[in-house]
């Protein structure tokens, strides 16, 4: 760049924006003169330096200090964006609220927010104010404890928060104090901006009391005529009640017969099976698509898949399972003789290069692998569990799992 024209390093305003500074300097009086230009390079790109000018010399030569700008431009634009994505954000929560509003006043189902660190009702739409007796004014901001007959403020929000971390589909059954009417109040808890907030929907209990014994008694005709088992037992897997597809499934007389049994007692790795099943619908909730066997009580066997929820909302929890038969689908999945698996397949490829010894052998390794990772895919990855179910010490399933490296898969 030596030797070159300084206006040719600069853009058109900058350019006139030098000459004039260059004009001044022998005019002026206060010392060194500043100037912002933008300079550009061959592709064009322009970045800003700020120049001081200083006069050297009697030849009218200028001296120029410059002090770059482009992370000054950088931190100005990233200012801009920032400002830009503030003033989006605004305007989409501007329009989420007016949807909000909108939402509220026009919807049918009476529906009220309650703020769980205050107790104070927060919102309420037009229905709710309806069947509470007063206007949508004088609710906000009250005590919800107050409207109802009855009810502290703690116990309220304490069994409004239990019903609403539970299972259970049965309201509340409330009285209100303005109206005196009967109100089922169902709620849902979740959080915003750091607060817990209880949506309670609300409903004249004489309408939903025929809903609550429709839904009990088809509730009832599932147990009894569903094709798919049922069985609720306690904390420790005891067996309390059954239905009759369970007894179908496991040949048993009648419900004195199994009733008080352990769940270990049908199942095909017994205390293995049961112990895993607790162990995971207790930390998770529920537990869906468990694969294992039914032991009969004439020594068969059938194929089930289990689905179990645990329902711990009460002082006595209960574990509920749901069996369905799947020796049908069992066989369906069973692979033929011309569709052998990945392992198989490896194994196949052996013959003609290999000795019958030595296929024998890979064959081996193969279903020794395949067993483990089913075991440890049924015990989600509990290897204390999984070494039980293949009746093997602890050390030798991790030697097992070094020596197929399956180590990697657990992040180890």
């Amino acid at each position: 760049m030596g030797g070159a024209p300084l206006q040719s390093l600069l853009t058109e305003e900058s350019v006139r924006k030098f000459d004039l500074r260059v004009a001044d300097i022998g005019q002026s009086t206060r010392g060194p003169i500043a100037v912002e230009l933008n300079h550009v390079n061959k592709e064009n790109w322009e970045f800003p330096v700020r120049y001081s000018l200083h006069p050297i010399g009697t030849d009218g030569s200028i001296l120029m200090l410059g002090r770059d700008l482009r992370p000054i431009a950088e931190v100005q634009q990233q200012l801009v964006s920032a400002q830009l994505a503030l003033e989006r954000d605004y305007e989409a929560q501007r329009e989420a609220d007016t949807h909000y509003r909108v939402l509220m006043e026009v919807s049918r189902d009476p529906v009220l927010l309650v703020s769980m660190s205050t107790g104070r009702i927060t919102d309420l739409n037009p229905a709710a104010a309806l069947i509470l007796g007063g206007s949508r004014a004088e609710l906000m901001g009250v005590a919800v404890a107050q409207e109802f007959d009855g009810r502290r403020r703690g116990e309220l929000l304490d069994a409004l928060a239990t019903l609403a971390v539970s299972e259970s589909t049965v309201p509340q059954e409330l009285t209100a104090r303005r109206s005196q009417r009967r109100v089922m109040v169902t709620p849902t808890l979740f959080r915003a901006a750091g607060e817990r907030v209880l949506l309670c929907q609300l409903d004249i209990a004489e309408k939903v009391s025929v809903q609550t014994d429709e839904l009990a008694e088809n509730l009832s005709r599932l147990y009894h005529e569903g094709v798919d088992g049922i069985v609720f037992a306690d904390a420790d897997g005891i067996i309390r009640a059954a239905n009759e597809a369970f007894l179908n499934l496991t040949d048993a007389a009648n419900i004195a017969s199994v009733r008080g049994r352990s769940m270990a007692d049908f199942l095909v790795r017994g205390a293995v099976d049961l112990r895993v099943l607790l162990e995971n619908v207790k930390r998770t909730g529920q537990l869906r698509l468990y694969a294992t066997r039914l032991t009969t009580n004439f020594s068969g066997q059938i194929a089930v898949e289990i689905a179990a929820s645990w329902l711990n909302d009460r002082p006595n929890p209960v574990l509920v399972l749901v069996l369905r038969d799947a020796s049908r689908t069992e066989s369906m999945r069973r692979p033929g003789p011309t569709v052998p698996d990945d392992g198989g397949r490896s194994v196949m490829e052996l013959v003609g290069s290999s000795t019958l010894k030595d296929i024998v052998a890979e064959t081996t390794d193969v279903i020794e692998k395949m067993c483990i990772e089913t075991a440890l895919e049924l015990t989600r990855n509990n290897r204390v569990a999984a070494a039980d179910m293949l009746s093997l010490s602890r050390q030798s399933l991790y030697v097992k799992l070094r020596k197929y490296g399956l180590l990697n898969k657990d992040g180890e």
